[in-house]
């Protein structure tokens, strides 16, 4: 096991802070003369099925605290999830069904082990000991907490200044979340800045039950596209970590090269030695940041893919934007009949767009183009035939008529 200041200095790579430090050096520090690793919580609430890249900056903190020895507990919030995390929300979140949680939770699980070590990782659902609670626990629960404190909570006192609705279900959440670090005994609690509240919650839990407090180490919430706003499958700025490799590839081209490089703190896995001789190598001119883009991009697509997938993605992507060419294999998609189609629903039909919705306005802002010309119009009708379809910059779709 390294030693507990090395160790800290692993840890410390992209987090944004960490409440208390002294407190988790010297819980390393006992660690690593003891012997006894420590116990790394975070808990994820499966409400969507798909992980995306901003979901695997948390992943690959604790994947950095399994390598360094450590014991991680990677919760599945069953229970939590039913209830909804108001954390950022303006309005009450519509709660999940069990059966729904659990079929998400599946998918969570299978997506998240291409970060972490499945062999060394403990998958634990917060209903095991949730469901045994009665309403007197509850109460005796609810009583740990006032709404004063709650009400502390930025998105909570805004809505409560905007007299928006704030349901008493929402108030147990962060109580549930904090809970689960008394019952599991967790040394350390993992998660975005977002989950602050929640996270110092459970550490002010275990000082009512009398447990040794949790050091709290919260994450950035990783910009998506865009460069702006957090990554999210709701905004369209995202990358999902089951995308096709030449998605995956061509979305890390198109950020810019200071997103790049905050994706290469968060989500690479060179070492900080490494990291800084790039930026440094940037900034002399002696790295140009294309080839440092597609670096990134090949280890991100090798690291959910294969190596050879990595360097297949890098060669389609060359061929299309250096060579101006177009990908040597083409998805079809079969059309019935010969009637004059409409394009949004083609789109859709076809997954290369979620919903008409999307296709809309993909078109709108020029972003869709049939046989070498930008679409004008999403009401105007495809003509009958065979057509090539273009969609940003990546994606292309062969229109084929049933004969």
């Amino acid at each position: 096991m390294a030693k507990p200041e090395e160790q800290l200095n692993v840890i410390k790579r992209g987090v944004v802070e960490i409440l208390p430090e002294e407190e988790l050096l010297w819980k390393l520090k006992r660690s690593h003369r003891t012997g006894a690793p420590l116990r790394v919580k975070a808990g994820f609430d499966p409400t969507a099925p798909d992980i995306h890249l901003g979901h695997t900056v948390l992943l690959e903190k604790m994947r950095h605290f399994q390598d360094l020895g450590h014991e991680i507990i990677f919760i599945i919030g069953d229970f939590t999830g039913m209830i909804g995390d108001p954390t950022g929300r303006s309005e009450i979140r519509k709660p999940l069904t069990r059966e729904d949680v659990l079929r998400n939770a599946e998918t969570y699980k299978k997506q998240a082990f291409k970060v972490l070590d499945p062999d060394r990782t403990t998958v634990v659902f917060n209903s095991q000991w949730m469901d045994k609670m009665n309403a007197n626990d509850l109460i005796r629960l609810a009583a740990k907490h006032t709404v004063a404190r709650m009400l502390e909570r930025e998105d909570f006192k805004k809505r409560y200044a905007g007299n928006l609705p704030i349901a008493i279900h929402e108030f147990i959440y962060p109580l549930i979340q904090g809970y689960d670090s008394v019952e599991l005994k967790a040394d350390v609690e993992l998660g975005g800045t977002d989950q602050k509240f929640n996270m110092l919650v459970g550490r002010e839990l275990q000082k009512e039950y009398g447990s040794e407090q949790q050091v709290v180490i919260m994450m950035p919430l990783l910009e998506g596209l865009d460069g702006v706003n957090k990554m999210s499958k709701s905004l369209g700025n995202y990358i999902g970590i089951t995308e096709p490799p030449k998605e995956i590839f061509g979305k890390v081209m198109s950020v810019t090269d200071e997103l790049m490089l905050r994706y290469y703190e968060l989500l690479s896995h060179i070492s900080i030695d490494e990291l800084n001789a790039l930026k440094e190598g940037m900034k002399a001119g002696l790295v140009h940041p294309m080839e440092a883009k597609k670096t990134l991009a090949r280890e991100l697509v090798e690291r959910y893919y294969d190596r050879e997938r990595g360097m297949q993605a890098q060669e389609e992507f060359e061929t299309i934007f250096k060579d101006k060419g177009i990908p040597d294999h083409i998805p079809e998609f079969m059309l019935h009949g010969n009637e004059d189609l409409w394009l949004p629903g083609i789109m859709k039909e076809s997954g290369i767009a979620n919903s008409s919705g999307e296709a809309i306005r993909l078109i709108q802002q020029g972003g869709v183009s049939v046989d070498g010309e930008k679409w004008p119009d999403p009401e105007k009708k495809l003509p009958a035939g065979e057509h090539l379809l273009k969609v940003g910059k990546r994606r292309f779709l062969k229109i084929v008529p049933r004969l």
